[in-house]
C-alpha cells in the first residue's frame, strides 16, 4: 500500500464571490505540513479593487476596515509564492482556490501550476452517502474544531479532515495528487482609454463606482463598460 501524502500546503481563500472570472481574493490562509506536522503558516487579508458584498462580510466576519487597509495581492505575491514553493496543494474543493490563485498570479505575469488533493472529492467518495460533505459538517462528524468561513482555520480544518480520512478509510492512502487544471485567458491591466470611458459613462449615468477602475483588468473593464452601454440603451439614450 502506498504511504499517505503527509507533506503539502493546505490552502483556503475567502473571496468576494464564487465566480473565478470576476471575483477577488480577500483573505488567504495557507498551512505547510511536513511529515504530517504543521511547520509554517501564511495568513493575510487582501485588498479588493471591487466592493465586497455585505453578505460576504457577514458570512466571514471580516471587517471592511481591515480590507481597506490590507495589502494588494501584488504586494504579497512574492512572499506567498515563496511560501507555496513546489508543494502539493490540499483543500476542500481545492480547484476553486487554485483557480483564484492562478488568476491572481497570472495578472502579475507569474505562471502557476500545481498538483492537488481535494478533500471534498475524497469525502464524497468515501464517507457515508447521507452525510453532508460541507467542511463544517465533515469537521463536526469527525470531532474536529473549526472556526467556519475563515481562511486559515478552514485550511487547517481541511488538513485535519484529510488525516482523519486516511485513518478511517485506508483506500484514501492510495489516492495520489493530480494536476490541477484551470485555463485562463491572458490577463492584462485596464487601459487608459478604458479608464477615461468609464469615467465619462459613470458621470453620464450619475453613478458612483463601487470599484477602483485603475485596478481592474482589461476584460473586467470591458464587461463594466458594456453594462453601462446597456443601461443607457434601456434609458433610451443615444450612445
Amino acid at each position: 500500500m502506498e504511504e499517505t501524502i503527509r507533506s503539502f500546503v493546505a490552502l483556503d481563500l475567502e473571496t468576494t464571490g464564487l465566480d473565478t472570472k470576476k471575483d477577488k481574493i480577500i483573505e488567504i490562509g495557507a498551512v505547510k505540513y511536513q511529515d504530517g506536522v504543521e511547520v509554517d503558516a501564511f495568513s493575510t487579508y487582501v485588498h479588493s479593487p471591487i466592493q465586497v458584498p455585505a453578505n460576504i462580510l457577514e458570512l466571514t466576519g471580516i471587517l471592511k476596515e481591515d480590507l481597506d487597509k490590507a495589502p494588494e495581492f501584488q504586494e504579497i505575491k512574492d512572499d506567498f509564492l515563496q511560501f507555496l514553493g513546489d508543494e502539493i496543494l490540499l483543500g476542500h474543493r481545492i480547484l476553486f482556490d487554485f483557480a483564484h490563485v492562478k488568476r491572481a498570479f497570472a495578472l502579475e505575469k507569474i505562471p502557476y501550476e500545481r498538483k492537488g488533493i481535494d478533500t471534498l472529492k475524497l469525502c464524497r467518495t468515501y464517507m457515508p452517502e447521507g452525510q453532508s460533505k460541507r467542511l463544517k459538517d465533515v469537521c463536526e462528524y469527525f470531532g474536529i474544531p473549526l472556526e467556519n468561513h475563515r481562511a486559515l482555520a478552514d485550511a487547517r480544518g481541511a488538513a485535519e479532515v484529510y488525516f482523519r480520512l486516511c485513518k478511517e478509510y485506508l483506500e484514501v492512502a492510495k489516492v495520489a495528487p493530480t494536476p490541477l487544471q484551470y485555463k485562463i485567458k491572458k490577463e492584462t491591466r485596464i487601459t487608459l482609454s478604458q479608464i477615461e470611458q468609464i469615467q465619462k459613462l459613470t458621470s453620464r449615468l450619475g453613478i458612483t463606482p463601487d470599484y477602483e477602475a485603475e485596478k481592474l483588468t482589461r476584460s473586467e473593464a470591458s464587461r463594466i463598460i458594456e453594462s453601462y452601454f446597456q443601461k443607457l440603451r434601456s434609458l433610451g439614450e443615444t450612445l
